[in-house]
């Protein structure tokens, strides 16, 4: 029978629809179209982007030049930009602001492969040292109020034609909606209980041992309650910290671990499939500000990571509802990825 299971952090619903099940093995990605000529991320290619916004480079080196480990340059096709202003206004009832954001890209590695999966665990850490130096960087631009870094791996997770790995941000003027959503419940969860509500589920989930995937180093993966889609996993941080950006060197290098570890764990399970991640994490925080809303997101709030293979595609009833049908249980994928051997 069909189950309907309830998100304990914004209160969404999903139907696990266990009648339509396939076994784990039965789920294939999608063809994967060619690449497309040279490509611009590799080494000795740096006059093919644009200027290099910061790097981790090897000693004697200098910028837009050969000998970089990870590179952080300015997207070519932005969706925001920052030379915009922000002259929010109304159109009548309609809301109406300037495009004003940054959308960056992080290259993260030099050679030409095309899974972050496939680096070694210390350079996934200078990866996430990537991330956090543009987080604070951004931070300190006041039109900005978050940052979301995602990916997108694969032709069917929009990740375009050229194979090699990268990661992107795009800043905001606004919170954005989904982000927004965990805030509201987190802060509800909180009010009534003193408590994280993540906290508490990493708490739940480490007991009941069902949907973890790994508990490594201080990290936690675990495939949620409430699955949206088959094989989607969370990576939370063990101890409580709603600010991805003050993630210790240390921990940096144990995020980059689990995330190798899972991610693959996801491509020798599921034949490489395409996925997409995001990383939510608290807002910017400013004195001045009048959204002073958050004012105990330091307690509340627990930034995460989402990984999302692109297996299945939402469709009518989805998009007319919002709900989502997960048609195999976290608790089946969750065991399927944990027997999977990694080397």
């Amino acid at each position: 029978m069909p189950e309907l299971r309830k998100d304990p952090v914004i209160g969404r619903w999903v139907i696990i629809a266990v009648e339509r099940a396939r076994r784990p093995k039965g789920f294939r990605p999608p063809v994967t179209m060619p690449e497309d000529g040279d490509c611009p991320f590799c080494e000795g290619k740096e006059a093919c982007t644009p200027p290099e916004i910061f790097a981790i480079r090897k000693d004697g080196t200098g910028p837009n030049k050969p000998g970089w480990d990870a590179r952080v340059i300015p997207s070519k096709t932005p969706i925001l930009n920052v030379e915009s202003e922000i002259n929010r206004h109304g159109r009548g009832i309609y809301d109406v602001m300037g495009g004003i954001g940054a959308h960056e890209v992080i290259i993260e590695t030099p050679k030409h492969i095309a899974n972050i999966a496939d680096l070694e665990e210390t350079q996934i850490a200078k990866v996430v040292t990537c991330c956090i130096d543009r987080f604070v960087d951004l931070s300190r631009d006041e039109r900005f109020k978050y940052v979301l870094i995602f990916k997108n791996y694969g032709w069917a997770s929009g990740g375009g034609k050229v194979r090699h790995s990268r990661t992107q941000l795009i800043a905001t003027p606004v919170t954005p909606k989904r982000v927004k959503e965990e805030l509201v419940g987190a802060k509800k969860y909180y009010d009534y209980h003193e408590r994280c509500i993540f906290c508490d589920l990493i708490r739940q989930e480490i007991q009941l041992k069902d949907r973890v995937v790994m508990d490594f180093d201080g990290f936690l993966a675990i495939t949620p309650f409430a699955s949206r889609f088959p094989f989607e996993v969370w990576i939370l941080p063990k101890q409580h910290n709603c600010d991805f950006s003050t993630l210790s060197v240390e921990n940096r290098l144990n995020l980059g671990k689990i995330l190798k570890k899972v991610l693959t764990k996801l491509k020798m399970g599921l034949d490489d499939p395409p996925y997409n991640f995001v990383l939510h994490t608290s807002p910017f925080r400013r004195k001045k500000s009048k959204s002073s809303y958050w004012k105990t997101i330091e307690y509340d709030y627990h930034w995460h990571i989402e990984i999302i293979p692109r297996l299945t595609s939402p469709a009518g009833f989805e998009w007319g509802t919002g709900f989502y049908i997960c048609p195999i249980s976290p608790e089946e994928t969750a065991k399927y990825l944990r027997e999977v051997e990694t080397p």
